[in-house]
């Protein structure tokens, strides 16, 4: 899994990124801390009769700190054959601390800490391309922009996400990435259509059609309804990878989410069946 050189300060490394990565993609599979993931590396080289060291604990520790993602594009499971559809969504994940232990050992009551992960999802193929983790505090419509710098510049033909994020700082962010993309975000019960709108404002035009035809109309023609597929998502990733960090930094807690989002998208693209619709030719 790697090479014999030299651990010296500023030496070159002894394992690679690669491998790195894999020891902690089989940690976060199979639920193994970086001890187990240790014995279990060097139990599974033995088996293959290889000669090689395994990663130490604390070399994962240290590693994983610095680790960064591959490129966005030599990342993705699928190639989309034209405008995106983007569904936006967050959760919340747990983050176990000196709070919780006390509270698990001794009852003591204490404040819960949570860092919020939000996803961005093509609604075509299910892929999650886009993520971010703040703490629980950060707004929501404040992420949009660091998660549209993940994906290609004018490339979203429709962006779709509740009303959390419904703000003209959100419209801008989209319309700046993708001039001609569709925003659709449901305004708040209370919104008001200003008569000295412009046309062109995507959201007075959600108010006018709200109005007129009704809410259930208006997400039955703006297919608002493809957004519970990034609910989905977020039910998969909590299934897959858990509902609670397992990383005490931030850092190491970025590189835990950016690793789980990448194993979510290769479990669906493995399992996902491709369906071809059959049509019968008439004489």
């Amino acid at each position: 899994m790697g090479s014999t050189t030299t651990q010296e300060r500023g030496g070159q490394k002894r394992y690679s990124d690669l491998a790195i990565e894999t020891a902690l993609t089989l940690g976060l599979v199979f639920g193994l801390r970086l001890r187990q993931i240790e014995g279990y590396l060097s139990s599974v080289l033995a088996l293959m009769g290889l000669d090689l060291p395994a990663p130490d604990h604390t070399t994962l520790s240290r590693r994983a700190r610095t680790w960064s993602p591959p490129t966005r594009r030599s990342n993705r499971q699928s190639v989309p054959d034209g405008p995106l559809h983007v569904l936006v969504d967050r959760t919340g994940l747990e983050v176990y601390g000196a709070g919780q232990w006390l509270e698990q050992k001794h009852g003591a009551k204490s404040r819960w800490r949570w860092r919020k992960l939000h996803l961005a999802l093509d609604a075509d193929s299910g892929e999650i391309i886009a993520h971010a983790m703040t703490d629980q505090d950060v707004g929501d419509a404040s992420q949009v922009e660091a998660l549209l710098d993940q994906i290609d510049k004018d490339s979203i033909g429709q962006f779709t996400a509740d009303g959390a994020y419904d703000g003209n700082p959100t419209y801008d962010a989209v319309t700046k990435h993708s001039a001609g993309a569709a925003v659709v975000i449901p305004p708040r019960a209370n919104g008001v259509e200003r008569p000295d709108t412009d046309l062109s404002c995507q959201r007075g035009r959600h108010i006018a059609a709200i109005n007129a035809d009704g809410r259930m109309k208006w997400q039955a023609a703006t297919d608002y309804g493809k957004r519970s597929l990034v609910e989905t998502a977020i039910g998969r990733f909590k299934l897959v990878i858990g509902g609670r960090l397992r990383a005490r930094s931030f850092a190491v807690q970025q590189t835990e989410v950016a690793i789980g989002c990448t194993i979510v998208n290769r479990m669906l693209a493995c399992a996902r069946p491709k369906s071809v619709r059959y049509v019968t030719a008439t004489a």
